[in-house]
């Protein structure tokens, strides 16, 4: 299980970055793989409605969003928001990114592609605010909602905590490990188990990130799936994604991911290899290697269905 946290508050040291902290040593010890984005030092540029999100699924502004975030969302199956209350919502360098996952909502709504990890990501909320009113919380648990689903995220609860305004004042407040440690056992504790499945290519580019997505729409929550390859490729190739999206499968903004990027604690109990054998070099160790030796010839569209088929297959064996 992959999880990524967003840190919003531009102050270092601070009580939601401590409640974040806290929330993922607690995620880790149930196997999660975490990664943090703080938010306020990331380079995203705020929406001006060009509306090419709209109709294309992509947003023509490049800076980090483009190139990074976008991309997180998709690899993560929770997405955790830490934040302060700046003015009854987030601080605006989030809502800077919350604004630009229109393209997310756009791929999803208007253009009616489904994300591999759809229905089964969840996202959680973390906040402070420094006063005590009764609605304190509200504008930023609705905007978190509606950011979720944007994202493909079920909206699955929130920590929140007023009258929190010094400095690492948030330790203090009673019952606060007691609140972390339901929070982590219950957003990870049903993936904690899963068989691992790590598909195998050389490029990351073609038939092992096809193989990945299929394993997650038809297996849902599962497998713990992985894609990697041993020299990837600095992008999908257009003809995966095309073809892909033939199937209403979305891997918009997916990147080839590097062996290397993977967690060391990361021990697949399948390594399913997609390419001709020994192409992978040298793999990872892992529970049962199966090997596809799928041909190098085969167009994108031949090659989704024959992938398609593998992965009928393999599920079919795992879970008969």
């Amino acid at each position: 299980m992959e999880i990524l946290g967003l840190q919003a508050s531009p102050r270092r040291g601070g009580n939601s970055e401590y409640l974040l902290k806290a929330f993922m040593e607690r995620a880790r010890s149930y196997g999660a793989r975490t990664t943090v984005l703080e938010v306020s030092r990331a380079k995203i540029k705020p929406c001006i409605e060009l509306t090419v999100c709209e109709k294309k699924g992509t947003c023509p502004l490049r800076d980090e969003m483009a190139d990074h975030v976008y991309g997180r969302l998709r690899r993560a199956e929770i997405v955790v928001v830490a934040s302060p209350v700046f003015f009854y919502n987030f601080p605006a360098q989030l809502k800077a990114l919350i604004d630009r996952s229109q393209v997310l909502w756009s791929r999803k709504y208007r253009l009616k592609l489904k994300d591999p990890k759809s229905g089964r990501r969840k996202g959680f909320l973390l906040a402070v605010g420094a006063t005590s009113g009764a609605r304190l919380f509200e504008g930023m648990e609705l905007t978190a909602r509606y950011f979720f689903d944007a994202i493909d995220a079920a909206y699955a609860g929130s920590l929140t905590y007023n009258g929190i305004e010094g400095k690492g004042q948030v330790r203090q407040v009673p019952g606060l490990e007691d609140d972390l440690n339901r929070a982590a056992a219950d957003l990870c504790g049903p993936f904690g188990n899963r068989p691992k499945v790590l598909c195998l290519g050389k490029k990351n580019s073609g038939a092992s990130r096809m193989a990945a997505a299929f394993m997650q729409v038809k297996a849902g929550d599962r497998l713990d799936v992985v894609s990697a390859g041993t020299s990837p490729a600095a992008d999908i190739r257009p003809e995966t994604v095309a073809a892909m999206a033939g199937e209403k499968i979305d891997l918009a903004f997916q990147r080839p991911r590097s062996l290397a990027d993977l967690s060391p604690d990361f021990r697949p109990d399948y390594l399913v290899a997609t390419t001709a054998a020994g192409e992978t070099g040298d793999d990872p160790a892992a529970g049962r290697k199966i090997e596809w030796n799928l041909a190098s010839n085969l167009s994108a569209e031949k090659l989704r269905e024959e992938v398609k088929t593998r992965v009928d297959q393999f599920l079919s064996n795992l879970f008969k």
